[in-house]
């Protein structure tokens, strides 16, 4: 039988191996691949009061900015507990899911984009216009359509398109795009309300809502999923439209809805 015997320089040697594997094991992060997953929605709408947006699935990561409260993100895939969104301002992070509210289109295709909205009982008192659905893109008598076709859901009559507030509406939506901004109120025109004005546009109640996104359904969707946005689109006071579709870089398309009722 044999016996191992721990002679002193031996127990030293055993000793700063231990040591020197303990060091190692300080002074090593390990990191680990997370699979992605696919998600059946692609906007999001924020719970949270004030919710951070992380560099990396996990609370260990940095913030690189907040959202807030009813903001709409676009939502690309999940990892883990976690989704990989882009804000309204372009950063792009993860979230917690437990934060984030799935925002399913009503029909075909993924709903995603941002959207705002504003309303008014302001008046202006000038001119009016013709109405005529013939002036529309194809994209704009599609959304057009989709509009008229929730209010008429709920009862209420179907909105005519005032020529020169449609006029109003691309220019504004151009804008956007030129001037890569989102937001009601233009570096340009000032608020849609003042724009209106300048334009000579007659209104008793005027309202506006605005999106990015890249497809019809999904921006009318996004919108009809939005107190603001629902509020205007289904605002019995208005009776006519200017609607606005125009491409974009950086949404792929923006979208501009001027309400106003005469």
């Amino acid at each position: 039988m044999k016996i191992f015997k721990v002679t002193k320089k031996r127990s030293i040697i055993i000793g700063a191996l231990a040591i020197s594997v303990l060091l190692i094991l300080i002074g090593t992060t390990s990191f680990g691949i997370q699979h992605y997953y696919k998600l059946d929605f692609s906007t999001g709408l924020v719970t949270a009061t004030r919710l951070n947006v992380r560099s990396g699935p996990g609370t260990g990561y940095s913030v690189v900015t907040t959202v807030n409260k009813n903001e709409y993100v676009r939502v690309f895939a999940g990892v883990g507990s976690w989704y990989i969104i882009q804000t309204n301002a372009d950063f792009v992070g993860a979230v917690s899911q437990k934060y984030i509210k799935p925002i399913y289109p009503s029909g075909s295709g993924t709903s995603s984009g941002v959207s705002t909205n504003t309303g008014s009982g302001e008046s202006n008192s000038s001119g009016t216009t013709s109405s005529s659905t013939s002036i529309l893109s194809a994209d704009e008598l599609e959304t057009f359509n989709l509009i008229n076709q929730q209010r008429i859901n709920n009862g209420l009559s179907a909105l005519k398109v005032d020529s020169e507030l449609q006029r109003v509406a691309r220019i504004k939506a151009q804008d956007m795009v030129d001037n890569n901004y989102f937001d009601h109120n233009s570096p340009t025109y000032g608020t849609p309300f003042n724009m209106m004005k300048n334009f000579g546009i007659s209104y008793t109640s005027a309202g506006e809502n605005i999106a990015g996104n890249s497809s019809n359904t999904s921006a009318v969707t996004a919108w009809m999923n939005s107190s603001g946005h629902r509020a205007n689109i289904l605002n019995g006071s208005y009776n006519y439209t200017g609607l606005a579709v125009v491409s974009s870089p950086k949404y792929g398309k923006i979208y501009v809805q001027m309400f106003i009722g005469k």
